[in-house]
């Protein structure tokens, strides 16, 4: 029976799945090897995760791709002694596919596509990493660092730092972490360790710090040093400010996860991250929005060349305003969040310059805040310097998202049903809706989706990797 045909391809595609979860455990615990399907972690993935990452690869080439393509490949990754990188699996079995009939070369084709990376030597150290904050951006952030838990993790998450300590504070702060209305529950355990005032996490072991000042830490005490401290606080904005850091025994390196003030290089993951040099000691990862729009920006700079252009933000409402009618020093701010849609200002377009001079004066921007909890959206109108069409033009982002430099930055869907709440979760710094394009001429507009949260947190590790001198390949190359 035709019923009988679905279930048995169900069956036999869960089996395989099940089978590649011990591996693709493996091969990260032991060789630092984190494996995905064209950008989609497989990390710690569920049956049905794998399942649908394969699926999803349709979204690139056309059709999906089977697990019984992928595993050969999986099988012979494990079998190589690749280390301390990123391998999609994915794009390898895809491009393997193209030209082969049988499996009966995968362990040739992956020695010679992963040939930089195998026996490769790992000489960096792991590094400790201190939350200075642990609102919504830190507790995404150490959720992104405790997935990655295991001898070959290099970001060594081992404080938090906060301000309090009432009765009561440390379950509560436990509580947060294992339970998220917009993320759903932590993907692990969670055990608060009171006498000795931390939370242990999946195994790792965070020490809970209380503090008013960040200058009035000793980090030392608890067998930190050297570490990077990741200020989600927004409160200090400016060298002056985040400076007092440094004066923290055990502190040597500060990144603000917020538009920073003044000479701080405000670094985009993917677009001027070689601008950190291994003297700068105070960085700013920028906003989310300026991480969401400055990748697109370039790409559509580099083939069209920009003239100017606007920037309409549709920010989900943040913790900055009021659920209900209060005075608030902002305009508008005080209004209820839930209840309104709120015009205020954003900074990010001019901060696309920090990131990409190239665009000094050209772009202006606003936004306005409206009643969803996350996910955003930025609207960006340009006039060009060349011509092109939506088929040109999405098609141009398609191949950036797919196989370009900014691969693991912009994403893109061609869906016609996708809405804000698809993309929660979504690792990319922005998704272009190839649906709402519209270009005519040397006039084009993007719609652009973006988590605004735990994109954001993405963005935000790859610079900490950057800070610390951590680099990893991805293969296959671009």
């Amino acid at each position: 029976m035709t019923t009988d045909k679905h279930l048995q391809s169900w069956q036999e595609r869960f089996e395989m799945a099940e089978a590649m979860q011990p591996l693709l455990g493996k091969l990260y615990r032991n060789q630092g090897v984190e494996v995905v399907v064209y950008g989609k972690p497989l990390l710690n993935a569920s049956t049905i995760e794998i399942i649908k990452s394969h699926r999803l690869v349709r979204r690139h080439v056309g059709e999906k791709l089977r697990l019984r393509e992928s595993f050969p490949f999986v099988v012979a990754l494990s079998k190589l002694a690749v280390k301390q990188c990123k391998v999609d699996i994915g794009k390898l079995a895809v491009n393997y596919w193209k030209n082969h009939s049988d499996a009966s070369e995968v362990e040739q084709y992956m020695a010679e596509q992963l040939a930089s990376a195998i026996d490769h030597e790992d000489t960096q150290q792991a590094r400790d990493v201190v939350l200075y904050g642990f609102g919504r951006i830190g507790r995404l952030l150490a959720r992104l660092l405790i997935e990655r838990t295991g001898v070959s993790n290099k970001l060594r998450l081992r404080a938090i730092v906060l301000r309090g300590g009432r009765k009561g504070d440390l379950e509560k702060r436990a509580s947060l972490l294992r339970r998220d209305s917009v993320h759903g529950p932590f993907n692990g355990s969670v055990v608060v360790d009171e006498e000795n005032n931390a939370i242990i996490a999946n195994g790792t072991y965070i020490q809970v710090i209380y503090a008013n000042s960040p200058d009035e830490v000793d980090y030392t005490q608890h067998g930190i040093n050297d570490a990077l401290v990741v200020d989600n606080t927004g409160i200090w904005k400016d060298e002056a400010g985040l400076g007092l850091h440094l004066k923290s025994k055990g502190a040597a390196k500060v990144l603000l996860t917020a538009p920073a003030k003044g000479a701080i290089k405000n670094i985009v993951y993917g677009v001027n991250e070689a601008d950190i040099l291994d003297e700068d000691t105070i960085v700013s990862a920028a906003s989310c929005t300026t991480n969401a729009i400055t990748p697109v920006l370039k790409a559509v700079n580099d083939k069209y060349g920009i003239v100017n252009g606007h920037v309409e933000t549709i920010h989900s409402y943040t913790n900055d305003q009021n659920l209900i009618d209060n005075y608030h020093k902002a305009d508008r701010r005080g209004r209820s969040a839930p209840l309104n849609m709120v015009i205020t200002e954003t900074g990010a377009a001019k901060a696309v310059a920090k990131a990409l001079p190239v665009l000094a004066g050209k772009l202006t921007g606003n936004a306005i805040r409206v009643p969803t909890p996350n996910v955003s959206m930025a609207i960006i109108s340009l006039n060009l310097n060349g011509e092109t069409n939506k088929e040109d033009m999405n098609e141009y982002l398609r191949n950036v998202a797919l196989s370009s430099e900014l691969q693991n930055q912009v994403d893109f869907t061609e869906s016609t049903e996708i809405v804000s709440s698809d993309l929660v979760g979504s690792r990319y710094a922005g998704v272009v809706d190839s649906q709402a394009t519209i270009a005519e001429g040397n006039r084009t507009i993007l719609y652009v989706w973006y988590d605004n949260e735990f994109g954001y947190s993405c963005q935000v590790i790859g610079v900490m990797q950057k800070m610390l001198g951590l680099n990893y390949q991805s293969l296959p190359a671009v």
